[in-house]
């Protein structure tokens, strides 16, 4: 399959948008990929609907050279995830060693936070955008945004292209 051996993490907090989590988590596995779902903490989420997830690991035990992408679904989670240092800290050394970074939605306010958008190009839900801007991002008002390894989308809408573009992208560093 396209992503043998490829390791992606799946960052998660409570109020995650579940579409943005749930579409991508089955995707990477179909893929092949071996997803591992991250929280602050280890333990049970819930989202924005009431619907629940576990995380696999707690951010203290994971390190940024196990992965090879890491991926932030949106919903308010990302607010929850960029309060957390540690989260902060994987997100920016995963960026640094050039693999591949990606959220949809309100996932960028965690890219912001880890000072990672100036001077890059993406998207985001719209009522970001100005964050994001602020934070010295070009903010493109379009599906997917990719930029270097960085990938972005806005909306679940955004998820088909988002995850292919996700898959591709991880399955070219091989």
């Amino acid at each position: 399959m396209m992503l043998d051996g490829k390791k992606i993490a799946i960052l998660i907090a409570d109020y995650f948008e579940e579409t943005e989590f749930w579409y991508p988590y089955y995707r990477f596995k179909e893929a092949n990929a071996e997803v591992t779902v991250v929280g602050a903490v280890n333990g049970v989420f819930v989202g924005k609907n009431g619907m629940k997830a576990r995380s696999d690991i707690g951010i203290d035990a994971v390190k940024a050279e196990q992965f090879d992408a890491v991926v932030v679904p949106g919903g308010f989670a990302p607010d929850y995830l960029r309060r957390e240092p540690a989260v902060v800290d994987f997100v920016r050394r995963i960026n640094e060693q050039g693999k591949v970074t990606a959220a949809i939605c309100h996932g960028p306010w965690l890219f912001a936070t880890a000072k990672i958008v100036k001077n890059r190009n993406l998207t985001s839900f719209y009522s970001i955008k100005d964050d994001l801007v602020n934070a010295g991002a070009y903010w493109i008002d379009q599906e997917v945004v990719v930029d270097g390894h960085l990938i972005t989308s806005r909306k679940p809408a955004d998820l088909p292209i988002f995850c292919k573009t996700i898959i591709e992208k991880i399955a070219k560093k091989q």
